[in-house]
């Protein structure tokens, strides 16, 4: 087992651990105070046990090996996970507004504040510090399961913080209606934070262009630029989980032995598997060069040159994913 899945264990397990020793310290700091708030982030609470056994399960799942069903591999079920959990943080939020309404229109005394305070309080903390681990761990490892955990322990911390706050009022003014309105306001957060989990997760199972990872690439190929490497165009990123997917068309010398060819490729594959932690699966489909390439050609000492050098091109995110070569915008600006 690599490092980074005994990293995504390790803390995966840790949340699933803390997560059902804080749905017990807060149900009972609800039983013990019958605040609708309180209650309202024991629900979510609930949500949190359930996501983080789907989020080990999806971890376990992810780092299982490409096979003849999975020729890409298992990692888009970290996707499926973080989905799962902000579609279970929408429905947790939906039944905490329910509970408001009722619990105003039905209210309870509220009793034992002071212990239902400590009690939330030291679950805020831990969530904060745990959840904090969480996104740090799954940018480390390129984990979408991670991260989503991490968030919405982040997001339980706020929520606590909020109720803490809610609940103290109530303690000063006497004013349980404010319980009840603290618990929409929080229903309205926590179905904003699933909303966009939830969304993000669909966006890569739909293949969404992931923006930061073809910027990265490209920076790394703009770093690295080999002057053999004349263009590269049809530049396609995918992520499948922690494992990242790139094919493109690179451009080489039309004149190369087929050997050559296959080395340039190695070293152009090699640049970019530097730049990633992660298992970096590249295709590259090599074109043969023409002579509207020469313009922007760096091989000094090319047999077949049939125009002079005019001017770099400069590769960015916009025009390396296009599928086609680069030469029309270089002809132009040599014609003038």
């Amino acid at each position: 087992m690599s490092a980074s899945q005994q990293t995504k264990y390790r803390w995966m397990g840790i949340s699933l651990g803390l997560s059902i020793v804080l749905l017990i310290l807060k149900f009972t700091a609800y039983f013990l105070t019958y605040s609708t708030a309180i209650l309202s982030d024991a629900v979510e609470s609930i949500v949190n046990v359930i996501a983080s056994g789907f989020a080990f399960y999806s971890i376990y799942l992810a780092s299982q090996p490409a096979d003849q069903n999975h020729p890409y591999g298992h990692g888009k079920i970290e996707f499926l996970s973080s989905g799962f959990e902000g579609s279970m943080i929408l429905s947790a939020g939906l039944v905490i507004i329910w509970q408001a309404i009722l619990s105003f229109f039905e209210p309870k005394q509220l009793s034992n504040l002071d212990w239902g305070l400590v009690l939330v309080g030291i679950t805020a903390g831990a969530n904060a510090f745990v959840g904090w681990r969480l996104i740090r761990s799954g940018q480390q490892t390129d984990s979408a399961a991670l991260t989503a955990d991490g968030k919405h322990l982040l997001t339980d911390t706020f929520s606590s913080i909020v109720v803490m706050v809610g609940v103290a009022l109530v303690a000063l003014t006497g004013k349980h209606w404010i319980d009840s309105a603290l618990s929409v306001v929080l229903a309205v957060g926590i179905i904003y934070n699933g909303f966009q989990i939830t969304r993000q997760s669909i966006a890569r199972l739909m293949d969404e262009a992931d923006i930061p990872t073809l910027h990265r690439v490209v920076t790394l190929l703009t770093v690295h630029k080999d002057k053999n490497w004349i263009d590269v165009h049809n530049l396609r990123v995918q992520k499948y989980g922690a494992d990242l997917h790139i094919d493109c068309h690179l451009t080489l010398p039309y004149y190369w032995e087929l050997t050559k060819v296959h080395d340039e490729v190695h070293h152009f594959e090699d640049t970019l598997k530097d730049g990633f932690q992660g298992e970096v699966e590249i295709f590259v489909h090599t074109d043969p060069c023409e002579k509207e390439c020469c313009h922007y050609c760096r091989v000094a000492d090319c047999p077949a040159r049939a125009f002079a050098f005019v001017e770099d091109i400069e590769w960015t995110a916009e025009n390396l994913p296009l599928n086609q070569k680069h030469f029309v915008p270089v002809l132009a600006s040599a014609n003038t």
